[in-house]
């Protein structure tokens, strides 16, 4: 009975953490890549052809073939995702001019955010 439900919870815990991924391709807040990789663990316990459907997709397939592999991300990526959160932040923190502890708040979150990044290994 155990298994009989807990495959399609991952399987729906997998495709929500995809759609948080993809969310968070235009919202800076949410970091893209975490959330794939979340997705790719949960279907690789739960559905084989969504595993290999990550992991073969044209956009995000190589960076979580990488992860996968050895637990690494590319120095370029990591350079894109740094250019990617400097804009995004600096756009929002000026879109929010009028709110002073929510530029703050983004201040503090962007280089969090960096520090996590710059972290993982590199191949």
């Amino acid at each position: 009975m155990k298994n009989k439900l807990l495959q399609p919870l991952l399987l729906v815990l997998g495709w929500f953490f995809v759609l948080l991924g993809v969310i968070g391709v235009f919202l800076p807040i949410l970091p893209t890549t975490p959330f794939l990789i979340v997705a790719l663990a949960l279907f690789s316990k739960s559905s084989p052809r969504f595993h290999q459907m990550l992991l073969n997709n044209r956009w995000f397939g190589p960076t979580l073939q990488q992860w996968e592999e050895n637990k690494t991300l590319a120095r370029a990526n990591k350079v894109k995702a740094t250019v990617l959160i400097i804009l995004t932040f600096s756009v929002s923190i000026a879109l929010v001019r009028h709110d002073i502890r929510l530029q703050i708040m983004l201040a503090l979150l962007a280089p969090i955010l960096l520090f996590f990044i710059w972290r993982i290994k590199e191949p």
